[in-house]
Formats: structure tokens, sequence, C-alpha cells
């Protein structure tokens, strides 16, 4: 809104501007937050401009002839200019514009025909007069003053053409810092009307620059860059008109990019390894010699990037360890702090070069519910660069340097992507197999640059008003089972629809092009919850029973006792993010979280969903009561406190398409459609908290968990048949078989119990990837024989007597490779030790791991360590037994347990 206010004042009263004539402006490039276009054509060319740098002003004009041409404009940008110093003074004109003093003759300010000089509240001047003193009018800028400069800089780029337009027109070395750049190109010319507000065009989504020179600078002796190794790289987002990839993987994912900023330069790398890198050594040279630009300046570099040193002396500048300082001439750093970040881009934004390197994955998946665009330290400094460090990895490995006019003319860079594909929308033209290839990419770059939510910048404003056209135009495709979403384009706009909905200044108007047919439930008021929790390390969901439609608005009242202690609110239980797929049954992302930082707090989520409070890790109330203005009632069920004839004869026929069943130690979450004809939901209580007793007691745990179990049954999950975690996922089909009681007895509940037992794998007695998809199986034979009473050889058909002889003689066969160790085979091994010593020693074995201490980290450690363990337990020498397995059993595990009279006839005595 501050922007609009600004192009308001300047505005004021200007109904259309009248560019014919002689004059052939430049078009205008623009960057970062605080520039914003005045004048625009149809072409999507800007024309004048204005922004901020530091406390100042400048208003850019594309041609110098404007200063006169438009007089009320003038004076309405003078106005706008003059509060920045607080009070009015004296306006410098440079001497050459005699016709620029004499228009304002009438203007009651006091005018100055010169010079620039310091004192002055307000300067005027061409943009090719301002060499010599481009710093004094910078800090004059930056100080609190104003600034207005016209010029065109195609005349000069033709003149100078082996020069950098971008960095060395004149006019380019003071309003560059505002984020302002006369380009060389020609600006078309006629009539224009003046928008009521900032002008936008999805024909201004546009590249600033041909990055031919750069790349060829940038790629001299570079032909693949070697990023092999275990370092997992972030992918970059490159999103600036002056922002360019430099190197990217065979998908199109980048993992090193360069920038203009202002007058300076930048350079990112998305894992600060690399900066040390041997094998990047060429290019690294090449990259800080473009930063340094010949200043042939100090390259500050801290001491905890020693190898960066090493690599970058060898450029034979002047590499320094030491923190960052202002007379650098580049920086070097990681993206882990943003503690300098005014400072820094203050310095690359006045001339200084930027090489940064760092991930944001980790940062990511240790900060759950964050946006990486928003709240990484790293993208504090490079959002307005045009770049960004995003949460998806890159992993190693080689890849070849790009073609230098293919990437220029044809790779991928967001804006030029998202400009062609504006143009199919608008104008028709068809993509390419190429364009059509690159949508999936341009969706989730259109996803992450739209979680910026930078609505202050114009540049991003008009993104947003490009993409809520084009969900107008094009429409979001209705995706269900039924209607599953497969084609580029579709995955595209499911993309678009969900995000841009989020950040839109109007969501309402966007809601029906998105989801055209909604039903309109009935609603109740003013529901009263009461929450209890006692979490521990973790977070909870604590369930509500309500329910909201999607894209309903409501309030929640929040008891002081929890406002601004890390609780949130959650909209939706499907929490799996299913963007990688090719085939969609669902929106990539179907939930939403909101902080719990105020005492009324609004919430609203796009595809609705159930209602959760989630209570951070540590956190303990009991019975404090939230309000939710107005919801739809749920289908739920709590034990405890849901009678049955409640639940028959009203509340499973509750309207929302979302039910839950909450029982003493696990939560159940499926489609509505599923308990409508639930008759004992009792019944299903008791089976569920015996086999949840029977999981505890396996692991040697109390029978109540400190945090329920949960299992959503959705129509698409993230990976496999379903996967573990909180909550375990599963797919809609498998949602009927938790409430059959008759048909569980029967055939049994393997693939659930096995997610069940997944969670409770620990790593201390866990040799992964052998054991990863075998010891969550204790927990499936050990249900299925104590709860289901479905013994061993029948609970799965791959655990039947002929299939374990014939995988156990397969493996031995084949030399007992413990890569061949793992999932049925490394069960059996399982199998044997509880046939011979029963499931008590395996609750032992758990009993003693609970409270052990040092564990080896690595899979031949803890082997030893569990073999010592299981045969001080069982009081036998299993040593021989788990050699015949292939263990890497050392002498010193032998000698620990000598004194244990050996398991000399075990199962595997035949293949010894």
């Amino acid at each position: 809104m501050a922007r609009e206010q600004d192009y308001y004042t300047i505005m004021y009263g200007q109904q259309e501007l009248n560019f014919k004539g002689k004059a052939v402006p430049s078009d205008l490039v623009l960057i970062g937050e605080h520039a914003f276009p005045l004048a625009m054509n149809p072409r999507g060319q800007v024309l004048m401009a204005a922004s901020h740098y530091g406390q100042g002003r400048v208003v850019v004009l594309g041609h110098e002839e404007y200063l006169t041409g438009f007089p009320s404009l003038i004076e309405n940008a003078l106005m706008w200019l003059m509060p920045c110093t607080g009070d009015a003074g004296i306006v410098g004109i440079q001497k050459s514009l005699h016709s620029v003093a004499e228009n304002l003759n009438y203007c009651p300010i006091k005018k100055e025909l010169g010079d620039f000089r310091s004192g002055l509240a307000i300067y005027i001047t061409d943009a090719y007069s301002v060499e010599n003193c481009a710093k004094d009018l910078i800090a004059f800028i930056k100080a609190g003053g104003g600034l207005i400069m016209a010029g065109q800089a195609w005349s000069w780029a033709k003149a100078h053409p082996q020069e950098n337009t971008i960095k060395n027109f004149p006019g380019n070395k003071v309003c560059s810092v505002a984020g302002i750049y006369f380009s060389e190109h020609q600006g078309e010319v006629g009539i224009f009307p003046v928008p009521r507000q900032i002008p936008s065009s999805w024909l201004a989504v546009s590249i600033g620059k041909n990055f031919k020179d750069d790349l060829q600078f940038l790629l001299k002796g570079v032909s693949e860059f070697d990023v092999q190794g275990g370092a997992i790289a972030s992918e970059v987002m490159v999103h600036g008109p002056l922002a360019f990839p430099i190197a990217v993987t065979p998908a199109g994912k980048a993992f090193i990019a360069g920038a203009y900023y202002g007058q300076g330069r930048v350079i990112l790398l998305s894992h600060e390894g690399f900066m040390g890198r041997d094998s990047l050594s060429t290019f690294l040279i090449n990259a800080i010699k473009w930063l340094d630009e010949d200043r042939k300046g100090v390259i500050g570099i801290p001491h905890s990037l020693k190898g960066a040193h090493t690599v970058l002396s060898k450029s034979g500048l002047n590499c320094q360890f030491t923190n960052f300082r202002g007379d650098l001439s580049v920086y070097v750093c990681t993206s882990y702090s943003d503690a300098q970040c005014a400072e820094i881009q203050e310095f690359v934004a006045e001339g200084g070069g930027l090489m940064i390197g760092g991930h944001a994955w980790y940062w990511a998946q240790s900060h759950c519910g964050s946006n990486v665009m928003t709240d990484y330290p790293g993208n504090h400094i490079l959002n307005k660069m045009g770049l960004c460090l995003l949460g998806g990895t890159v992993g190693g490995g080689l890849y070849k340097a790009p073609e230098i006019e293919k990437s220029c003319k044809d790779g991928y860079h967001f804006r030029r992507m998202l400009r062609r594909f504006a143009k199919h929308v608008n104008l028709g033209k068809e993509l390419t197999n190429h364009e059509q290839s690159c949508l999936k990419q341009l969706g989730n770059d259109c996803a992450s640059y739209l979680r910026m939510r930078c609505h202050e910048s114009a540049s991003y404003t008009s993104v947003v008003a490009l993409l809520s056209d084009i969900v107008k135009e094009v429409g979001v495709p209705q995706v269900c089972s039924n209607c599953p979403v497969q084609n580029a384009k579709d995955h595209l706009m499911l993309h678009i629809g969900s995000e841009v909905y989020k950040v839109s200044p109007d969501p309402d108007a966007l809601l029906p092009y998105i989801i055209k047919d909604r039903t309109d439930l009935p609603t109740v008021s003013n529901a009263r919850v009461r929450i209890s929790a006692n979490t521990q390390g973790w977070e909870e969901w604590i369930s509500t029973g309500l329910y909201l439609s999607p894209g309903m608005k409501t309030y929640i009242a929040v008891p002081p006792e929890i406002v601004g202690k890390s609780w949130q609110v959650q909209l939706g239980c499907q929490t799996d993010n299913i963007g990688g797929a090719n085939v969609l049954k669902r929106a990539p992302v179907v939930h939403e979280r909101f902080p719990l930082d105020a005492e009324m707090v609004q919430v609203c989520n796009l595809w609705g969903g159930l209602i959760y409070i989630i209570a951070p890790p540590k956190s303990k109330v009991d019975g404090v009561e939230i309000v939710v203005q107005v919801a739809v009632q749920a289908p739920y069920f709590k034990s405890g406190e849901t009678s049955v004839a409640d639940w028959v004869d009203r509340i499973r026929q509750a309207p929302a398409p979302w039910a839950e069943l909450e029982f003493e130690n696990i939560i159940m979450t499926f489609e509505s459609r599923f308990i409508r004809n639930l008759d004992c939901p009792d019944e299903v209580a008791k089976l569920w908290d015996t086999i949840m007793r029977s999981i505890a007691d396996l692991a040697a745990k109390p029978s109540k968990f400190p945090r329920k179990e949960r299992y959503v049954a959705d129509v698409q999950i993230s990976h496999g048949f379903m996967h573990a975690g909180y909550p375990i996922m599963m797919h809609a089909d498998s949602a009927p078989a938790l409430v059959n009681v008759k048909e569980a007895y029967k055939s049994g509940l393997w693939g659930a119990i096995h997610e069940l037992g997944h969670n409770q794998q620990r790593g201390v007695w866990e040799f992964p990837p052998h054991t990863t998809e075998c010891t969550c199986n204790l927990w499936s034979l050990y249900v299925h024989e104590k709860v289901l009473g479905i013994k061993g050889l029948n609970a799965h058909p791959a655990i039947t007597l002929e299939n374990r002889q014939s995988r156990t003689k397969s493996y031995c066969n084949g030399g007992k490779d413990l890569k061949n160790w793992s999932m049925w085979m490394a069960l059996e091994t399982y199998i044997q030790l509880q046939e011979k010593f029963g499931w008590d020693a395996f609750k032992k074995v758990f009993t003693i791991y609970h409270d052990m201490k040092g564990v080896p980290n690595d899979n031949a450690g803890k082997m030893n360590l569990y073999a010592e363990t299981f045969s001080k337990v069982v009081n036998l020498n299993l040593c021989p037994f788990f050699k015949a397995w292939g263990w890497p059993i050392q002498p010193s595990t032998q000698e620990k347990i000598s004194h244990l009279p050996e398991w000399s006839d075990h199962p595997m005595v035949q293949y010894a």
C-alpha cells in the first residue's frame, strides 16, 4: 500500500501521457523491493520509474526531454521527493538544463542552476553528466535527498558496443543503487492512459540483460561442474530480471547462479563446500575476478572458510581472512546468518562483490512449518537480489557447463518461462515441446516465488496480478480420484491456483475459478473446545471435531495461556506434499497452519479441512478453552466421552466430509463415507486399544502412549502403499479395514501394524538400510499372534515356511552377503531368535536399550553390541548364530561373552 500511495502522489491528476515525438526513450529495468514503474507502454516497457534508497527517493525518466514534456508530473515528483529532507529546501538543477529551470519558474520553490553540491534538497540532472559525482549523489540520496534523473542509454550503447550498459552507462552508476537501470533497448512511444494503480503487464515479466558476456567470462576454461561426493546442495531459484543461472542439472535445477544488484554483483553457490573445491577452482577464480571487476581489491573471507581461502588465493588477488567490512572489494560468506543483512546489501548495491554459499534444505527440514522463502537467513539477503535458496535438494554429480548461446536464448529462467506461458494464455501461442517440459519447473517456481509474500514490492504484486489473471482465464482443473491431473499444464495451474489464492488481495474473487462446485454445508456457531496437552519432545495435534469448508473463513478465540507460545492452528489432516508425483488426485499441498499469536485469530484454507490445535513440544495445559466462531460439525467419536447411542443417532451423520475416531492410544482420520454406517465404534475401540497396548508391550514401554498415534487415509500419499510418521499415511482404500473388526480377526492388519512398527524402531538397534523394512515387522508378527490369533506363518504370504526356507538357502548359497540381508531375509534372523527364545527376550533387549549410552554410530559396531546384548539376555553365546548369518562379529565381542555356553544347534548350522 505504501508503494501505491507513492505512485498516486507522483501521478496525481495525470489522465494520459503523450510520449509521441522525436524523443526515443530507454526501456528501464527495475529490480529489488523498492523500485516501481510510473509509466508503462503496451509492450510492458517501463518509460518512467521511481524508487527509494536509504532515507532518500529517486525518480527516473527514460529520456531527458521528459523533464520539460511533463511539467505537472515533474511538479508532483518534486512534492514527493521534498519530504525526504524534512523541510522545503533548494532544488539544484544541472547547469545544462536551462529549459527545465525555466519550466519551474511558476513553482514556489528555491531553484539553483549549477553542478551538484551538498546542502540541496533535490537535484535534477540528465543521465550523462553524473559520472564524476556519482558517489556524492549516492551519499546524498542515502542521507535523504531527492533525485530526478532523465536520459536514454540506447544511443550510448551503440557508441560503446563492447561496454556493459547495465554497469557502465553513467546514469546507471547512480540510479542502479535504487534498483532502476537504463537499458540499451529503445522504448516504444505513443499516447498511454495512466492507470489508477501501479502499472503492470505480463509483457513486463522479462529478463533485463543478455548474460552472454557474463557467462563467457565465468565459464572460460570450464567444461563441467564436478560436485560429486556427499555434499547435498539446495536448489537455487533465479527470479530477478538481472539474475541468471550458471550451473544447472539436466532436470533444469540451478545450483550456482549470479546476479547484478545495484552497482555490484553476486555469485550464489548452493553449498558452502563448493567454495573450497579444487574441482571447481577454474570457475571459482573466474567468479572472484568477475566480482572484483578488475579493482584488484581485498577479498574478505571469514576464518571458517579456509578451503575457500586456499582456492581463491590462486586467483592472484589479495585474499585475507577477515569478517565483513565496508572497504572490501569482495566479501565471501555463508548463507546461514543474516546478522549483517542490510550492510551486505548496501555494500553490494554500491559496487561490492558478494560470493555466498550454503544450503537451505536442512534448515527447511529442521524448521517444519516455517517459510524458507521468508524465514531462512540467507534469503533475507538474497531475495532482493533476485535469487533465493529453496528447500529442495540437488544431489552431487558431474554436470556439463551450459552452452552459452543456447542458455541465453532458450535456457530455463523463471521470468522468461513465465512470460512465454502468459503469451500462450493471452495470445494463444502454442508452447514448444521444450517449453512444455519446463511447465512443472515453472509451477514449482511460481509456488516458491509467491511464498516470498513481498507485498511491498511492485514486481511481486505484478506477478501476483499476472498469475491471478491466468487463473481466471484458464481455470484450475477440478482434481479428484476420478479426474486425476496428468498433463504438465494442469499440474502448473493446480500449483498456481493453490498458491496465488493464499497471497491474493482478493482471494474470494479467485475461489470460483479454483473450486467450481462448493457444497454449502450447515454450520455451528461459537463452538467451544477444551484443550489439554502435556507434550514432551514433539508437537501434538489436538482434534476439535470441527471442519472448515473450502475457502471458508472463521475466527478462533485463543486463551491467553497459549497466545504467543508457539501454538498453532492447522486446517486439514492431509499433510503429505505430493507435488513430486506425475499424476495428481488432489492438489500437492492442502493443509495450512497459522500461529496462535493473538487472542483472536482469523484462519482460512483454500481446500478446507478439519481444525486442529497444534501443541508445541514441552507444553502443558489442562482444559483451556478455545472458541471457534463458525465451523462445520464433523463425525467425531472419542472414547470415554462419546456414547454409542449419540454416535448412532446423531454424530455419525454430521455434515463434514472428514471423520475421526479417537481411542485410548490412536486416532483415525478418513472420509466420512467410511463411517456413516458404523454401528459399533466401541468394538473398534476395544480392538485398537488391545492392539496399541500390545505395541507398547513388545516395545517394553508403558501401555499409555505419551502421544497418541494417528492414521490418516488420503486419496493420494507422498510415497508407498502406506508410510510411517505422525500421522501414518495410507491410501483411502485401506480405511475400511481399520474399522472392520470381524475381517481384522480373519485376515489381519499387516500393513497398518507394519507402519506402527516403523514408529517404534530406534536407531540404537537398527542397521539401516538392512533392517529398515524388517524390524518393524516384529510388531506385525506380535500383534497378529497375541491379539488377532493369527500365527506367524499365516500372518503374511512372504513368511510361509516354504518361502522362508527358499530365501535362506538362496542367501547362504550366495555367500551370505549383507547387501542381500534386508526386509524378509533379515526378518528371518529375528524370527529364528523369536522361535527359540520367545517374545520376552526381545522385550528384555528393548528394555536394556532404553537407557543404554555410548552406542556406536556404525552398523558393524551396533551389530556387535546387539549380539552381545541378546546373548546376555538369553544366557547363551549367540556369536556362532550371528556369524552364520554373515554379521561382522569381532573377536572382542566373542571375548566378552566367551563365558556363556554357545548356541550350537541354531537353525543356521546346516549352512555353516
